[in-house]
Parts: C-alpha cells; sequence; structure tokens
C-alpha cells in the first residue's frame, strides 16, 4: 500500500495537516531538516535522482534530470506517494529529487555515520630511524610502513639525533627521502622533513588506490 506523502503542518495549525497521516517521528513534523513539497516555494528547481522510470510512467512520457516548474514535480510526487525534496537550496535552482523522505533521511544519517566510523579508524603509526639505519632494517621498517598505508593510516618516519650525532642531520634527511621515494605507490608526504630539536620527521598519508598487502 503506497504510503501518502509527507506533510507537515503549518506553524500555529491545530488541525490535521494536508494530505492525511504518514507516521513520520513528531521532530520531522514540526522541525524538517529540508524544505519539502509545498514549503518548496520557488518557481522552477532542477531534478535529480535515479528513479527517472519510476516518474517518467506517473508522467506519461520520458523525464531526464533537468529544470522543471515546481508545482510539476510536486504533482507528480504526490501521485507517487513520495516527496519532493530539496537537497541542495543554494543552487540556482535548487536541487530537488522525488523520494520517501523517511527512507531519505535514514540513509543520510547512515552515511554520515559510515563517513564518521572510517574517519575514526584512521590512525597515526610511527617509525623509528636512528642515523646509522643499516640496509635490514631500513628495509623491514619500509614493509611496515607499506602495511600501514595501505590499511589506510598515516606514517610519521622519524631520526632521532642523541648527543653529537646532530652533526649527521644531512644523513638523516637523506633518509627520510630515500623513505618517501620508496613509499610513493603507497602515500604522499604532507611537507618535507623537517627538523625539531634533535628529531627529524616527516608525515605521509595514504594514497587513494594505493596497494593493500605489504610486501613478502
Amino acid at each position: 500500500m503506497a504510503f501518502k506523502p509527507y506533510r507537515p503542518k503549518p506553524p500555529g495549525s491545530s488541525g490535521p495537516r494536508p494530505g492525511g497521516g504518514r507516521p513520520f517521528p513528531a521532530r520531522h513534523i514540526h522541525q524538517p531538516e529540508h524544505r519539502i513539497n509545498e514549503f518548496i516555494r520557488v518557481p522552477e528547481v532542477r531534478l535529480v535522482g535515479d528513479n527517472l522510470a519510476e516518474i517518467s510512467e506517473i508522467a506519461g512520457h520520458p523525464v531526464e534530470n533537468g529544470i522543471f516548474p515546481t508545482s510539476k514535480l510536486q504533482k507528480w510526487a504526490e501521485e507517487l506517494g513520495l516527496d519532493l525534496i530539496e537537497i541542495t537550496p543554494n543552487a540556482e535552482p535548487p536541487v530537488v529529487r522525488i523520494a520517501d523522505y523517511n527512507k531519505f533521511l535514514y540513509q543520510k544519517k547512515k552515511k554520515e555515520k559510515e563517513m564518521k566510523a572510517n574517519a575514526a579508524k584512521v590512525e597515526l603509526k610511527e617509525i623509528r630511524f636512528g642515523p646509522e639505519t643499516g640496509e635490514h632494517d631500513f628495509d623491514f621498517k619500509l614493509r611496515h610502513a607499506k602495511g600501514f598505508l595501505g590499511e589506510g593510516n598515516k606514517v610519521k618516519a622519524y631520526v632521532q639525533f642523541r648527543g653529537r650525532a646532530i652533526v649527521f642531520k644531512d644523513r638523516g634527511e637523506l633518509l627520510l627521502l630515500r623513505f618517501m621515494k620508496e613509499l610513493e605507490d603507497y602515500g604522499a608526504a604532507d611537507q618535507m622533513p623537517r627538523l625539531e630539536g634533535k628529531r627529524m620527521s616527516v608525515i605521509l598519508s595514504p594514497k587513494k588506490g594505493s596497494p593493500k598487502k605489504k610486501d613478502d
């Protein structure tokens, strides 16, 4: 059974909202996050969406993404038992789509939650070198860095100078530059190596589409 379009009550009204009562939560009735249906009052809007075949059927002719009179889209949305939702109000003209408003909000919040969860998973992994780091140790740490970047984490590599070893800072910079070069398919440096006190460091961020597995 088709739902009736979303119809919030205008402020100050006490009677039932026009169009009947679809079971929306109270917060959506009084303060919807978007302008929808008859609350979209501009004369023209730009329609987008992936349900154009469904809209074309109710319109009686092929419908493509583009600019339409708002009243026409409101009529089609109502006939489909869906809502006309303004998704980009500041565009010229505003961008809308025809969809179930409750489902639209659910998918929007789900996507935001997933993006937040993915962002929270990014960690900063540290890899420490000495100015006299040998080839075997360098290769071992390089493999770890490839794994970290492949998992979507950032890598902070640094050379720690102790005592008079600070005189070898040029050697430490060359080591970090080589490290960056070896990892250019996996990540890019946020900036060139910097010396702070007795530590020279560089931070690399993962590249999109970088290899996912550690080298053998």
